[in-house]
């Protein structure tokens, strides 16, 4: 089993993305505050010690800052698994503002996370996030002895999809153990879990900005 720390990203700024009337998912460009820097910084001198070979991100600029900035601090390479981006509110990519988002987790919350009856709604559901998220996991630590470290850079819909923990702030980690290979005849979510009860992290200021 490999020790991935996943760590959300630092508070993104929404400002230029606002500046320029940009609508839906062009959110998704918005880089770090000055605050979500600063929250990142503080994450890598807090995973100092954890021993960790690589820093794995999110392609979400708020996670490839915060995990650039990570990279760079503790001397590490960084690279990106396309499917531990967040959460999909939408999948036919159609909404304009936050409000709609928020609809959509309200839809989401008020059906436990799952599409009621099977009957498919635009949201992705939380079994989905899990499966493609363990997935990507997998695949990041491919190849990598049991006895590895990494350090991985997402979103707080993806930590709790994997850990069961809603509460992941900005600049925050969770720790969990994820084998290189598939589980044969378990489901994906026996293959990923938590190493400690608790969350081995600071708590940091900042918005829940997914």
């Amino acid at each position: 089993m490999v020790l991935v720390y996943l760590v959300r990203h630092g508070e993104a700024d929404y400002q230029p993305v606002r500046d320029r009337g940009w609508p839906g998912s062009a959110a998704d460009l918005a880089p770090l505050s000055g605050l979500g820097v600063e929250q990142a910084r503080e994450a890598a001198d807090g995973l100092a010690g954890a021993g960790a070979t690589a820093v794995v991100a999110s392609p979400m600029t708020r996670a490839l800052q915060t995990a650039a900035i990570v990279a760079v601090r503790l001397g590490l390479p960084v690279s990106v698994e396309f499917d531990l981006r967040e959460w999909l509110p939408d999948d036919t990519f159609s909404w304009r503002s936050a409000d709609d988002v928020q609809a959509a987790v309200s839809d989401f919350d008020a059906h436990g996370g799952e599409w009621p009856d099977g009957r498919p709604r635009g949201w992705e559901p939380l079994s989905q996030l899990r499966d493609r998220c363990t997935a990507a996991l997998r695949t990041a630590v491919a190849g990598l002895p049991g006895h590895e470290v990494i350090i991985v850079v997402c979103h707080g819909m993806v930590i709790w999809s994997l850990t069961g923990n809603r509460q992941t702030r900005p600049g925050q980690w969770r720790n969990i153990l994820v084998a290189p290979e598939p589980c044969e005849g378990s489901p994906a979510r026996q293959c990923t879990g938590d190493s400690a009860a608790q969350p081995v992290s600071r708590q940091t200021a900042g918005r829940r900005d997914g």
